[in-house]
């Protein structure tokens, strides 16, 4: 429905003949009916379509092993706040269209401050926080015949127009990086200074709000990570990683075993990736882990049995596909050596000449120094292309940066649980 066709269904309603506050009015008017198409198209559809059927199915014994909270979230919350905010605002759009002269600015303020600072922007945070999880495990119920059957009822529902759950699933998120858009645009046509920094305070206060759910997202991506690494992560003792340490059998349980807690729960993953590692003029395939404090060379070893089912797959939502294939496949990542601390690590670019001359294109070379400036430990390390190579020594380079300019902001305690003692002294 247009403005105009609104306007003549209401006679008690006058439309503005300035050319601004006629602007003002139809952005105002926007702002009210994509609500209402979010409302009753988006959320309206999921909850009486897809959730209330699902919650009868259970109710009837079908079904009843799937989680309805880890599909939809806080659903019936978000249709309780849209359809408040659409009653609140209908009000405020008649009481200031039905007086034109009357300046009810103030209720508009308050109408957009209290929905946005209390209701709207942390129930949709709540809702994004949970998407990923909620698409991954839809996706792992695919293979279901009776949950398939009760989508494909769904989704041929007239309500939906032809769209599928996951196009509705993600309707929450686009309409919470919607709002700044449409916020703005009536903050251009304000009637006033007033108005206008009222109006620029609410847009400011959803923008920070998507930022806040910006960095949520980053640590629970990084947070499920890191536990699913914890899990595969193996740590070969002192006396299989060097030949010449003999321990006896006895003497070995004195020996401190690396404590996982301490060395990666508490880290940022970077960055990941499979390279090809030269050792003894044989040719290895590895897996580094870049965190924000050391780097992490492993061996791939694969699994002849794969680790499957929904709750496995659960439990990793945000991983970088590779990766991902690799967890699924049941591998494990055997840690050679030991961490090297990004500030004990050098880097050596290998040239297109020297790479030609010694037939290991797109390397690099990577030097474990001691705190005496001695190298410990080196590794060649060749990239599937150059593109590769440039991100890895890009990715490794800034987070040595980063993890300088820290320590020169903040320097590590020792015995501080968080500290890493780089290698051999």
């Amino acid at each position: 429905m247009t403005l105009e066709e609104f306007l003549n269904g209401q006679p008690e309603l006058r439309l503005e003949e300035d050319p601004r506050a006629h602007k003002r009015q139809e952005a105002i008017w926007e702002l009210f009916t994509s609500e209402c198409v979010y409302f009753l198209d988006q959320l309206m559809v999921l909850k009486e379509v897809f959730l209330t059927t699902l919650s009868d199915l259970q109710m009837r014994d079908c079904l009843q092993d799937i989680d309805s909270w880890g599909l939809f979230a806080n659903l019936n919350e978000l249709c309780l706040v849209s359809f408040g905010f659409l009653t609140s605002l209908l009000r405020v759009i008649k009481e200031l269209w039905a007086t034109p002269e009357t300046d009810v600015t103030q209720t508009l303020l308050a109408v957009m401050k209290k929905a946005f600072g209390e209701s709207i922007c942390h129930c949709l945070q709540k809702y994004c926080l949970n998407y990923t999880t909620a698409i991954l495990y839809l996706d792992s119920l695919k293979t279901r015949e009776d949950f398939g059957s009760y989508v494909k009822w769904c989704e041929r529902k007239e309500q939906c127009r032809r769209l599928q759950l996951k196009d509705l699933l993600v309707a929450p998120l686009q309409r919470f990086t919607r709002y700044p858009l449409l916020l703005k645009n009536i903050e251009r046509r304000s009637s006033g200074e007033e108005e206008e920094g009222g109006l620029q305070s609410v847009v400011e206060l959803v923008d920070r709000a998507i930022c806040d759910l910006e960095g949520k997202v980053k640590w629970l991506d990084n947070y499920q990570k890191v536990k699913q690494l914890k899990e595969a992560l193996v740590w070969l003792p002192v006396w299989e990683i060097d030949k010449k340490a003999h321990v006896p059998e006895s003497l070995k349980h004195l020996l401190k075993a690396v404590t996982l807690e301490n060395l990666v729960s508490n880290r940022v993953l970077l960055y990941e990736g499979k390279l090809i590692l030269t050792e003894n003029a044989k040719l290895h395939e590895v897996y580094l882990f870049l965190f924000d404090e050391f780097l992490l060379i492993t061996k791939i070893k694969r699994s002849k049995k794969k680790s499957g089912g929904v709750e496995a797959h659960l439990l990793r939502p945000a991983v970088g596909q590779e990766l991902e294939t690799l967890l699924q496949e049941g591998c494990s990542f055997t840690v050679l050596d030991q961490p090297i601390s990004l500030d004990r690590l050098q880097l050596r670019n290998i040239d297109q000449l020297n790479a030609t001359a010694s037939s290991l294109h797109h390397s690099f070379i990577l030097m474990h120094q001691n705190r005496y400036q001695q190298c410990i430990g080196v590794f060649v390390l060749q990239a599937q292309n150059e593109s590769a190579k440039k991100a890895w020594l890009s990715e490794i380079e800034e987070a040595v940066g980063g993890m300088l300019k820290r320590d020169r902001q903040q320097p590590r305690i020792k015995n501080s649980s968080l500290y890493v003692e780089s290698s051999q002294i």
